[in-house]
């Protein structure tokens, strides 16, 4: 048997494999559920024979084929207990895994379909985001429900609806027509950030698998990078996920308060992480297609350019956050523009644009909205209208529940009303 150290490394290696070997056992076998059970038994063979045996050579290619004869095995002694419709059912998916043996025994890169059919719009989102985790990112079950802070059962009860849908619903596992491609790769980069920003959100204090979510969706966004090099939405993407996570270290103080970007310690940022987001960003802007990611990678860009955080590019950023309005005009970029705006041109300006936010729809959405209020205090306070600016703090303070957050804004608070006394 393995030792706990060379189980842990014999399971980095197949979870490493397991993207790319899951999915091609889904292409072959079109059924997720016997997949995966295949896999599984294919990774607990591997941590029998390959302590003893050593690591082949060709890794995925050992567990494809372990895989393949297990699904074999399962489906013969399942088709001895069916009855008469069930079956037929198991013959027919016997007769795909027997097919599936004579197949070469490197796996075919099938992951773009899988992603496709994992983030389908006819699955909830909070399903489209625990499938892409436990089928391509190799996540546990129990790994991908302490990282959303939900129980195991339902979140297994969850991946058991998803895949329930996926059955009847017949979701096709293809990739989508050109006709779909848009709104259907639009899909898949969301739950892409959602994973990114529900690790980015993680403190010191979180779990360390909460906080490797952003390292999960990272590697996801590479390796669908790699499967369509043309689509500049997937590199700006990964350019903005990168620049993000690169300064992941630095949004901190030690008290665990949240640290504000121009106020960051900039030898605590990452700069070959920059680097490689700069460098994604590039080629995000030699493809045709200009998109929200690339607009909001470019202003991340903007930021880590800056030699230090009173270098800030303001005018720019501002310029940029415009853009990206028109290109998604939600009251959530109104309100990040309006601090650019206020940075750049002065808080009446930033103010200005809050103003339109005051009534109706957008009113009602930004009310329980912390981050709207923290910029709302901020231009406030920098207006001098001071009294106001508190009553804005306080709003945000009582909204918030993270506590980086609101060790900040109750700092910020403490501050004006010093300052006022």
């Amino acid at each position: 048997m393995a030792s706990d150290a060379s189980r842990d490394a014999l399971d980095a290696i197949a979870r490493a494999e397991s993207g790319l070997v899951l999915a091609s056992l889904v292409a072959s076998l079109r059924d997720l559920d016997l997949a995966e059970d295949a896999w599984q038994d294919a990774v607990e063979s591997a941590l029998v024979h390959w302590p003893q045996d050593g690591v082949p050579r060709r890794p995925a290619a050992w567990l494809t084929v372990a895989a393949r004869r297990r699904a074999v095995d399962r489906l013969r002694h399942r088709a001895m207990q069916a009855d008469k419709a069930s079956a037929l059912r198991a013959g027919e998916l016997l007769r795909r895994a027997e097919q599936s043996l004579l197949e070469s025994e490197e796996p075919v890169d099938e992951r773009l379909r899988l992603i496709f059919t994992c983030c389908h719009p006819a699955l909830p989102l909070e399903a489209r985001v625990a499938l892409t985790l436990r089928t391509l990112g190799g996540l546990s079950t129990e790994a991908v429900a302490r990282a959303f802070l939900v129980p195991v059962a339902t979140l297994a009860k969850r991946l058991e609806r998803a895949k329930a849908k996926i059955r009847a619903a017949r979701i096709p596992y293809r990739v989508p027509a050109p006709a779909e491609w848009g709104e259907r790769l639009a899909a898949v980069l969301s739950v892409l950030y959602l994973i990114f920003n529900e690790g980015y959100s993680a403190t010191a204090e979180d779990s360390a698998t909460r906080r490797s979510l952003c390292d999960e969706a990272i590697r996801l966004a590479h390796a669908l990078a790699a499967l369509v090099p043309g689509d500049g939405e997937i590199h700006s993407l990964l350019a903005l996920m990168l620049l993000h996570d690169a300064r992941r270290e630095a949004r901190y103080g030690p008290d665990g308060g949240l640290v504000p970007l121009d106020q960051q310690d900039r030898g605590r940022w990452r700069r070959d992480e920059i680097a490689e987001g700069l460098a994604a960003l590039r080629a995000a802007a030699a493809c045709a297609n200009r998109g929200a990611y690339q607009v909001q990678a470019a202003i991340a860009a903007a930021h880590v350019l800056a030699p230090t955080g009173a270098d800030t590019p303001w005018r720019t950023i501002a310029r940029l956050y415009a853009e990206l309005e028109s290109l998604a005009p939600t009251p959530v970029v109104r309100v990040n523009r309006a601090v650019a705006e206020g940075r750049a041109c002065g808080p009446d300006a930033g103010l200005a644009l809050l103003d339109d936010l005051h009534a109706g729809d957008a009113a009602r959405a930004l009310s329980a909205y912390p981050p709207y209020h923290a910029a709302y205090a901020d231009l406030l306070r920098l207006a001098g209208r001071t009294r106001e600016a508190e009553r804005a703090y306080r709003a945000a303070i009582e909204l918030c529940s993270a506590e980086p957050e609101r060790r900040f804004l109750a700092s910020q608070l403490a501050g004006l009303v010093d300052r006022a006394g």
